[in-house]
């Protein structure tokens, strides 16, 4: 879908929820309300954004500050090139790595090329979580290193004028 075919009804439907649905039994319900039409036309329009690649996804973003996860860690890999999008894959599969990805190394400074974010109650878990990545990685681990969050950043998507 192309932006030129949005239509009126569904630019309200970003506007009105772009910063998150609303904290309700029925949220569909209360942007039918907020925009003036029904809580199926909400939901049929945004299944059809979402079909057509104008919205990617609807999804929950918790705030794992609020459940206790305070210890969060960006641990950073130095694996071999030609292996780290396979040992990327693997690792991003654990169920205690919220998000994987590859970064261009920075030498002689940052060797680290691969990263993996982890978040737990206490900092000894979080290594204790990094320390079963480098069982995984066993021999391709040349080095490696744990940054801990020293606070929480308002974290944001995408916000369109309307």
């Amino acid at each position: 879908m192309d932006h030129t075919a949005l239509t009126p009804l569904d630019l309200a439907l970003i506007g009105a929820t772009q910063t998150g649905l609303p904290l309700t039994p029925r949220p569909y319900h209360a942007i039918a309300e907020q925009i003036g039409v029904s809580a199926e036309e909400v939901m049929a329009r945004l299944a059809l954004m979402q079909e057509s690649g104008a919205i990617r996804r609807i999804g929950l973003v918790p705030n794992h500050y609020a459940l206790g996860y305070v210890a969060n860690g960006m641990s950073v890999w130095d694996v071999a090139d030609d292996r780290v999008d396979e040992l990327g894959e693997q690792i991003g599969r654990l169920a205690f790595v919220s998000h994987c990805y590859r970064r261009p190394r920075r030498l002689p400074l940052w060797p680290y090329n691969l990263f993996a974010m982890l978040h737990g109650k206490t900092r000894e878990i979080v290594a204790a979580y990094a320390e079963e990545i480098r069982a995984l990685l066993g021999e391709d681990c040349q080095a490696s290193d744990i940054l801990y969050s020293r606070g929480i950043l308002k974290k944001t998507g995408l916000r369109i004028a309307m």
